[in-house]
């Protein structure tokens, strides 16, 4: 699998972010073209290299009608202000590919979102400021382009430096991690290191590795092929970049951030109980499993445990006080390995079954659907060991 890690010891930027990928490519005045060719309104994109703290890198930049525009993703801020519908105008009338402006536009939702829930208003009537202007757009499309020609299938991110101290902006001074910056990182791993005082992490940064990442962690095991460095504008005792590894994860397969919402009943029956995990499995859990335990006062119980992804953590647990008795709900994070899994239709003796494949950390797997079986043992009016015994040879 095309495996990406994103090194965010020094934070993340759209600049950086964008620039370490340009590194990436076999050709980077070629790629520089190609970025050109978008077509953005009155933007030209220019690359120059740079040296931080003797490490040899890239500085992306955007020239707004020849000009390079104040660099929100450091602070400065213009008087631009665009609200999300004109910034989803500009895209969509890019010469991008369709899955760039997609994924452009998704990355400008997550901002408006957090945006809109920071100053208690509606995302209609948000105005981006810093992460409205051109070269901001620029950053994000030029981010979204690079992930889909590389043809990157799985981006996994280190913790994040988000910094310390206070960033200016246009709504004045504000404490770092920016509101909005903080809102999006919420449920990633983040912390403050290195004494260094500043903005590390900008909206833009935090907005794209929020779409883009599907887990936060250590770097795993993975056989690199390239290495970029995407340099920032400010200098540091330590060199201000966004480092990437592109290569194959020698453990193939799925990784994801999950969380695990765990909690104990003695006084339901076991039909509300029932009920009540239904209705989390409904709402789009990953799992719920219940398992029979001893309580206080010698009662049995049960303990339930709800498998989900971070952003549906809210969803569950006001699910879980609607349809259970607990009073309380205790939260575990963790890591979640899957195999890659594709459905096939096989054609037997009996008509077709559906197969589920698997494979991954040097694994393969296959199962027929159940359900398929149980019904063709039915029609056929024999058991279902001998609709298994007419499956494909070399199929379990």
């Amino acid at each position: 699998m095309n495996t990406l890690y994103i090194d965010c010891g020094m934070g993340a930027a759209g600049d950086m972010l964008g620039a370490a990928l340009l590194e990436l490519t076999e050709d980077k005045q070629s790629a520089l073209e190609q970025l050109n060719h978008l077509a953005i309104p009155h933007v030209k994109y220019a690359i120059k290299p740079l040296k931080k703290c003797g490490i040899a890198g890239t500085k992306m930049q955007v020239l707004i009608d020849g000009e390079e525009e104040g660099d929100a993703a450091h602070g400065a801020h213009t008087h631009a202000h665009r609200t999300p519908e004109s910034i989803e105008s500009i895209i969509r009338a890019t010469k991008a590919p369709e899955p760039v402006k997609e994924a452009a536009i998704a990355v400008f939702r997550l901002l408006a979102q957090a945006e809109s829930t920071v100053h208690d208003t509606a995302i209609e009537h948000i105005h981006f400021h810093e992460v409205g202007t051109l070269d901001a757009i620029a950053d994000i499309l030029a981010v979204c382009y690079f992930m889909h020609t590389l043809n990157i299938q799985c981006v996994l991110a280190s913790a994040v430096n988000v910094g310390k101290g206070t960033v200016s902006c246009a709504h004045g001074i504000l404490p770092v991690p920016a509101p909005a910056t903080a809102l999006l990182l919420k449920e990633i791993p983040m912390y403050s290191g290195n004494d260094i005082t500043g903005e590390l992490c900008t909206p833009t940064g935090a907005a794209l590795l929020k779409h883009f990442a599907s887990a936060f962690g250590d770097m795993p095991l993975m056989q690199v092929k390239k290495i970029g460095y995407g340099m920032g504008t400010k200098d540091f005792k330590t060199a201000n970049c966004v480092r990437m590894f592109l290569g194959t994860a020698l453990e193939s397969g799925n990784c994801e951030t999950v969380t695990t919402l765990t909690f104990n009943i003695d006084d339901m029956t076991a039909e509300e109980i029932a009920f009540g995990t239904e209705e989390l499995m409904r709402a789009g859990a990953k799992d719920v499993y219940c398992t029979a335990v001893n309580m206080k006062k010698n009662r049995l119980g049960t303990l339930v445990d709800v498998i989900c992804l971070p952003a549906q953590k809210q969803r569950m647990t006001g699910l879980i006080f609607e349809h259970f008795s607990t009073l309380g709900i205790r939260e575990t994070l963790s890591k979640r390995y899957t195999l890659e899994r594709e459905i096939r239709a096989v054609q037997t003796a009996y008509g077709t079954v559906h197969r589920k494949d698997s494979s991954g950390f040097e694994q393969e797997k296959s199962k027929y659907e159940y359900e398929d079986l149980a019904r063709l043992a039915r029609e056929n009016h024999c058991s279902l060991q001998h609709i298994k015994s007419k499956l494909p040879k070399g199929d379990d």
